[in-house]
Protein backbone atom coordinates (compact mmCIF):
# COMPACT_ATOMS: atom_id res chain seq x y z
CA UNK A 1 0.00 0.00 0.00
CA UNK A 2 1.57 3.37 -0.99
CA UNK A 3 2.79 5.57 1.86
CA UNK A 4 1.96 9.28 2.04
CA UNK A 5 4.74 11.19 3.75
CA UNK A 6 6.44 14.58 4.05
CA UNK A 7 9.91 15.79 3.23
CA UNK A 8 11.81 19.11 3.38
CA UNK A 9 12.96 20.64 0.08
CA UNK A 10 15.37 23.49 -0.55
CA UNK A 11 13.16 26.20 -2.04
CA UNK A 12 15.88 28.84 -2.59
CA UNK A 13 19.55 29.31 -1.83
CA UNK A 14 20.29 31.30 1.34
CA UNK A 15 22.12 34.59 1.11
CA UNK A 16 23.99 34.82 4.40
CA UNK A 17 21.99 33.35 7.27
CA UNK A 18 19.29 30.90 6.12
CA UNK A 19 15.67 31.83 6.79
CA UNK A 20 12.56 29.61 6.93
CA UNK A 21 11.52 30.83 3.47
CA UNK A 22 14.51 29.01 1.98
CA UNK A 23 12.77 25.70 2.78
CA UNK A 24 9.50 24.04 1.81
CA UNK A 25 7.60 21.05 3.24
CA UNK A 26 6.31 18.79 0.48
CA UNK A 27 3.91 15.86 0.65
CA UNK A 28 4.84 12.85 -1.51
CA UNK A 29 3.60 9.31 -2.04
CA UNK A 30 6.07 6.41 -1.89
CA UNK A 31 5.32 3.03 -3.52
CA UNK A 32 5.76 -0.28 -1.76
CA UNK A 33 9.35 -1.56 -1.82
CA UNK A 34 10.34 -3.75 -4.73
CA UNK A 35 13.01 -6.45 -4.77
CA UNK A 36 16.17 -5.19 -3.08
CA UNK A 37 14.40 -2.20 -1.53
CA UNK A 38 13.24 -1.23 1.96
CA UNK A 39 10.68 1.26 3.21
CA UNK A 40 12.00 3.03 6.31
CA UNK A 41 10.14 5.19 8.81
CA UNK A 42 12.70 7.65 10.11
CA UNK A 43 12.82 8.03 13.88
CA UNK A 44 15.70 10.54 14.13
CA UNK A 45 17.24 12.81 11.52
CA UNK A 46 20.48 14.71 11.86
CA UNK A 47 21.12 18.37 11.16
CA UNK A 48 24.80 19.26 10.81
CA UNK A 49 26.87 22.39 10.14
CA UNK A 50 28.27 21.05 6.84
CA UNK A 51 24.76 21.17 5.38
CA UNK A 52 24.94 24.96 5.24
CA UNK A 53 27.72 24.77 2.65
CA UNK A 54 25.71 22.38 0.49
CA UNK A 55 22.96 24.99 0.24
CA UNK A 56 25.29 27.16 -1.86
CA UNK A 57 25.63 26.45 -5.57
CA UNK A 58 29.40 26.10 -5.46
CA UNK A 59 31.80 23.28 -6.12
CA UNK A 60 32.90 21.49 -2.96
CA UNK A 61 33.79 18.03 -1.69
CA UNK A 62 30.13 17.00 -2.00
CA UNK A 63 27.58 18.20 -4.57
CA UNK A 64 25.31 21.09 -3.57
CA UNK A 65 21.71 20.39 -2.62
CA UNK A 66 19.40 20.69 -5.61
CA UNK A 67 16.59 23.22 -5.57
CA UNK A 68 13.04 21.86 -5.32
CA UNK A 69 14.36 18.49 -4.21
CA UNK A 70 14.59 16.87 -0.77
CA UNK A 71 17.55 17.65 1.42
CA UNK A 72 19.50 14.67 2.66
CA UNK A 73 21.70 13.74 5.60
CA UNK A 74 22.12 11.16 8.30
CA UNK A 75 19.06 9.41 9.69
CA UNK A 76 18.07 6.29 11.58
CA UNK A 77 14.76 4.55 11.28
CA UNK A 78 12.69 1.40 11.42
CA UNK A 79 12.17 -0.87 8.44
CA UNK A 80 8.43 -1.04 7.76
CA UNK A 81 8.50 -3.28 4.70
CA UNK A 82 11.32 -5.06 2.92
CA UNK A 83 12.06 -6.60 -0.44
CA UNK A 84 15.35 -8.01 0.83
CA UNK A 85 15.61 -11.19 2.88
CA UNK A 86 18.55 -9.78 4.84
CA UNK A 87 16.50 -6.88 6.22
CA UNK A 88 13.32 -7.52 8.16
CA UNK A 89 10.46 -5.33 9.28
CA UNK A 90 11.39 -3.93 12.68
CA UNK A 91 15.13 -3.71 11.97
CA UNK A 92 16.80 -0.39 12.79
CA UNK A 93 18.90 1.03 9.98
CA UNK A 94 21.25 3.96 9.42
CA UNK A 95 21.19 5.81 6.08
CA UNK A 96 21.55 9.20 4.39
CA UNK A 97 17.93 9.96 3.45
CA UNK A 98 17.20 12.40 6.24
CA UNK A 99 14.96 15.49 6.22
CA UNK A 100 11.92 13.28 5.56
CA UNK A 101 9.49 11.11 7.49
CA UNK A 102 9.85 8.01 5.30
CA UNK A 103 12.38 6.85 2.73
CA UNK A 104 12.32 4.18 0.02
CA UNK A 105 15.88 2.95 -0.34
CA UNK A 106 17.94 0.23 -1.92
CA UNK A 107 19.15 -2.27 0.63
CA UNK A 108 22.76 -1.30 -0.17
CA UNK A 109 21.98 2.25 0.98
CA UNK A 110 21.22 1.24 4.57
CA UNK A 111 23.23 -0.31 7.38
CA UNK A 112 21.57 -2.33 10.11
CA UNK A 113 22.59 -1.15 13.59
CA UNK A 114 22.46 -2.77 17.00
CA UNK A 115 20.27 -0.91 19.49
CA UNK A 116 20.53 -3.48 22.29
CA UNK A 117 23.20 -1.47 24.16
CA UNK A 118 22.90 2.09 22.82
CA UNK A 119 19.89 4.02 21.51
CA UNK A 120 19.47 4.39 17.76
CA UNK A 121 20.16 8.13 17.99
CA UNK A 122 23.75 7.43 19.12
CA UNK A 123 24.58 6.32 15.56
CA UNK A 124 24.04 9.91 14.43
CA UNK A 125 26.31 11.35 17.11
CA UNK A 126 28.81 9.70 19.40
CA UNK A 127 28.93 6.48 17.32
CA UNK A 128 28.28 8.22 14.02
CA UNK A 129 29.86 10.78 11.74
CA UNK A 130 30.59 13.33 14.51
CA UNK A 131 32.37 10.76 16.67
CA UNK A 132 34.37 9.39 13.75
CA UNK A 133 35.29 12.95 12.73
CA UNK A 134 36.70 13.64 16.19
CA UNK A 135 38.62 10.36 16.18
CA UNK A 136 40.13 10.87 12.73
CA UNK A 137 41.08 14.47 13.44
CA UNK A 138 42.95 13.55 16.59
CA UNK A 139 44.55 10.26 15.55
CA UNK A 140 45.36 10.80 11.88
CA UNK A 141 45.50 14.56 11.31
CA UNK A 142 46.82 16.09 14.55
CA UNK A 143 48.35 12.83 15.84
CA UNK A 144 47.75 13.52 19.52
CA UNK A 145 50.30 11.94 21.79
CA UNK A 146 50.85 11.53 25.51
CA UNK A 147 51.50 14.77 27.37
CA UNK A 148 49.97 17.09 24.75
CA UNK A 149 47.99 20.21 25.55
CA UNK A 150 44.91 20.20 23.30
CA UNK A 151 42.55 23.09 22.52
CA UNK A 152 39.12 22.31 21.00
CA UNK A 153 36.89 25.10 19.71
CA UNK A 154 33.13 24.59 19.57
CA UNK A 155 33.74 22.11 22.37
CA UNK A 156 30.10 21.78 23.42
CA UNK A 157 29.00 20.69 19.95
CA UNK A 158 28.61 17.19 18.59
CA UNK A 159 32.19 16.86 17.32
CA UNK A 160 33.98 19.05 19.84
CA UNK A 161 32.52 17.42 22.92
CA UNK A 162 33.70 14.02 21.73
CA UNK A 163 37.08 15.33 20.56
CA UNK A 164 38.00 16.62 24.00
CA UNK A 165 37.19 13.30 25.63
CA UNK A 166 39.00 11.24 23.00
CA UNK A 167 42.08 13.45 23.35
CA UNK A 168 42.15 12.49 27.03
CA UNK A 169 41.83 8.81 26.17
CA UNK A 170 44.79 9.21 23.80
CA UNK A 171 46.98 10.54 26.60
CA UNK A 172 46.70 14.32 26.33
CA UNK A 173 47.65 15.97 29.60
CA UNK A 174 45.58 19.19 29.43
CA UNK A 175 42.32 19.71 27.53
CA UNK A 176 41.02 23.23 26.85
CA UNK A 177 37.65 23.93 25.24
CA UNK A 178 35.65 26.94 24.14
CA UNK A 179 31.86 27.28 24.22
CA UNK A 180 29.25 30.02 24.27
CA UNK A 181 27.39 29.97 27.59
CA UNK A 182 28.02 29.38 31.32
CA UNK A 183 25.87 26.23 31.13
CA UNK A 184 28.00 24.77 28.36
CA UNK A 185 31.18 25.72 30.18
CA UNK A 186 29.98 23.88 33.27
CA UNK A 187 29.12 20.78 31.20
CA UNK A 188 32.60 20.68 29.72
CA UNK A 189 34.42 20.89 33.04
CA UNK A 190 31.99 19.15 35.41
CA UNK A 191 30.92 16.20 33.25
CA UNK A 192 33.27 15.80 30.29
CA UNK A 193 36.55 16.30 32.11
CA UNK A 194 37.92 19.35 30.30
CA UNK A 195 40.58 21.00 32.45
CA UNK A 196 39.75 24.51 31.25
CA UNK A 197 36.69 25.90 29.47
CA UNK A 198 36.51 29.39 28.00
CA UNK A 199 33.29 31.30 27.29
CA UNK A 200 34.06 33.09 24.03
CA UNK A 201 31.08 35.42 24.60
CA UNK A 202 32.59 36.68 27.85
CA UNK A 203 35.65 38.29 26.27
CA UNK A 204 38.15 38.06 23.44
CA UNK A 205 39.09 34.42 22.99
CA UNK A 206 42.73 35.28 22.34
CA UNK A 207 43.15 36.99 25.70
CA UNK A 208 41.41 34.13 27.49
CA UNK A 209 43.45 31.43 25.79
CA UNK A 210 46.92 32.98 26.01
CA UNK A 211 47.62 32.15 29.69
CA UNK A 212 46.91 28.45 29.07
CA UNK A 213 49.45 27.83 26.32
CA UNK A 214 51.62 26.68 24.80
CA UNK A 215 49.21 24.47 22.87
CA UNK A 216 50.43 21.38 21.05
CA UNK A 217 47.20 20.53 19.19
CA UNK A 218 44.29 22.68 18.06
CA UNK A 219 41.10 20.97 16.85
CA UNK A 220 39.37 23.73 14.89
CA UNK A 221 35.59 23.75 14.49
CA UNK A 222 35.18 27.54 14.38
CA UNK A 223 37.91 29.30 12.39
CA UNK A 224 38.13 33.09 12.51
CA UNK A 225 39.16 34.57 15.82
CA UNK A 226 39.58 31.12 17.37
CA UNK A 227 42.10 30.06 14.74
CA UNK A 228 44.03 33.30 15.14
CA UNK A 229 44.05 32.87 18.93
CA UNK A 230 45.26 29.28 18.65
CA UNK A 231 48.13 30.23 16.34
CA UNK A 232 49.30 32.88 18.81
CA UNK A 233 49.16 30.34 21.66
CA UNK A 234 50.67 27.45 19.71
CA UNK A 235 53.86 25.67 20.69
CA UNK A 236 56.66 25.23 18.18
CA UNK A 237 55.85 22.30 15.87
CA UNK A 238 52.19 22.45 16.91
CA UNK A 239 49.55 20.66 14.86
CA UNK A 240 46.17 22.03 13.78
CA UNK A 241 43.36 19.79 12.54
CA UNK A 242 40.99 22.01 10.55
CA UNK A 243 37.64 20.26 10.85
CA UNK A 244 35.20 23.13 10.26
CA UNK A 245 34.85 26.90 10.37
CA UNK A 246 31.25 27.48 11.41
CA UNK A 247 32.06 31.09 12.25
CA UNK A 248 32.33 31.79 8.49
CA UNK A 249 29.55 29.62 7.06
CA UNK A 250 26.96 32.39 6.78
CA UNK A 251 29.28 35.19 5.68
CA UNK A 252 28.00 37.11 2.67
CA UNK A 253 31.49 38.24 1.60
CA UNK A 254 34.96 36.66 1.83
CA UNK A 255 36.21 36.64 5.40
CA UNK A 256 39.75 37.89 6.11
CA UNK A 257 42.08 35.16 7.27
CA UNK A 258 43.99 35.22 10.56
CA UNK A 259 46.42 38.12 10.76
CA UNK A 260 49.21 35.97 12.16
CA UNK A 261 49.71 33.31 9.49
CA UNK A 262 53.41 34.17 9.40
CA UNK A 263 53.62 32.31 12.71
CA UNK A 264 52.94 29.07 10.84
CA UNK A 265 56.47 29.48 9.52
CA UNK A 266 58.24 30.86 12.58
CA UNK A 267 56.66 28.24 14.85
CA UNK A 268 56.83 25.47 12.21
CA UNK A 269 53.11 24.77 12.72
CA UNK A 270 51.33 22.12 10.65
CA UNK A 271 47.77 23.05 9.61
CA UNK A 272 45.84 20.35 7.77
CA UNK A 273 42.22 20.30 6.71
CA UNK A 274 40.35 17.00 6.46
CA UNK A 275 37.06 15.48 5.39
CA UNK A 276 35.94 12.46 7.38
CA UNK A 277 34.63 10.64 4.29
CA UNK A 278 38.24 10.30 3.11
CA UNK A 279 38.91 8.10 6.16
CA UNK A 280 36.21 5.45 6.04
CA UNK A 281 38.87 2.83 6.67
CA UNK A 282 39.21 4.20 10.21
CA UNK A 283 35.60 3.33 11.07
CA UNK A 284 36.30 -0.21 12.30
CA UNK A 285 38.92 0.89 14.80
CA UNK A 286 36.75 3.82 15.88
CA UNK A 287 33.67 1.67 16.56
CA UNK A 288 35.76 -0.82 18.54
CA UNK A 289 37.49 1.77 20.71
CA UNK A 290 34.56 4.15 21.12
CA UNK A 291 32.23 1.29 21.95
CA UNK A 292 34.56 0.22 24.74
CA UNK A 293 34.94 3.78 26.03
CA UNK A 294 31.16 4.10 26.14
CA UNK A 295 30.80 0.80 27.97
CA UNK A 296 33.44 1.86 30.50
CA UNK A 297 31.81 5.24 31.10
CA UNK A 298 34.84 7.04 29.65
CA UNK A 299 32.88 8.67 26.81
CA UNK A 300 29.80 10.75 27.54
CA UNK A 301 27.45 12.55 25.23
CA UNK A 302 24.40 14.75 25.21
CA UNK A 303 21.67 15.28 22.63
CA UNK A 304 19.54 18.34 21.97
CA UNK A 305 16.27 17.03 20.55
CA UNK A 306 13.64 18.93 18.58
CA UNK A 307 10.39 17.11 17.85
CA UNK A 308 8.66 16.82 14.50
CA UNK A 309 9.42 17.31 10.81
CA UNK A 310 7.67 20.67 11.03
CA UNK A 311 10.49 21.86 13.31
CA UNK A 312 13.43 20.42 11.36
CA UNK A 313 14.28 23.81 9.89
CA UNK A 314 14.07 25.38 13.36
CA UNK A 315 16.55 22.77 14.59
CA UNK A 316 18.95 23.52 11.76
CA UNK A 317 18.78 27.28 12.28
CA UNK A 318 19.22 26.76 16.01
CA UNK A 319 22.31 24.64 15.35
CA UNK A 320 23.89 27.45 13.32
CA UNK A 321 23.12 29.83 16.18
CA UNK A 322 24.66 27.58 18.84
CA UNK A 323 21.41 26.53 20.53
CA UNK A 324 22.55 22.92 20.88
CA UNK A 325 24.56 21.20 23.55
CA UNK A 326 26.03 18.05 22.05
CA UNK A 327 24.32 16.59 18.98
CA UNK A 328 21.32 18.37 17.48
CA UNK A 329 18.65 15.89 16.37
CA UNK A 330 15.10 15.95 15.10
CA UNK A 331 12.87 13.22 16.52
CA UNK A 332 10.04 12.06 14.26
Amino acid sequence: MPTTTREIHLASRPQGWPVPENFRTVEVVLPDPGPGQVLVRNTFISVDPYMRGRMNDVKSYVPPFALDAPLDGGAVGEVLASGDDQLLAGDTVLHQAGWREHALLGSAEVRKVDTSRVPASAYLGVLGMPGLTAFVGLTRIAEVKAGDTVFVSGAAGAVGSIAGQIARRLGAEKIIGSAGSPEKIAWLTDELGFDIALDYKAGRIGRQLAPHGPIDVYFDNVGGDHLEAAIFAMADFGRIAACGMIGDYNAEAPVPGPRNLMMLISKRISLRGFIVSDHRDAAGEFYRRAGQWLADGDLRYRETIVDGIDHAVDAFLGLLGGDNTGKMLVRL
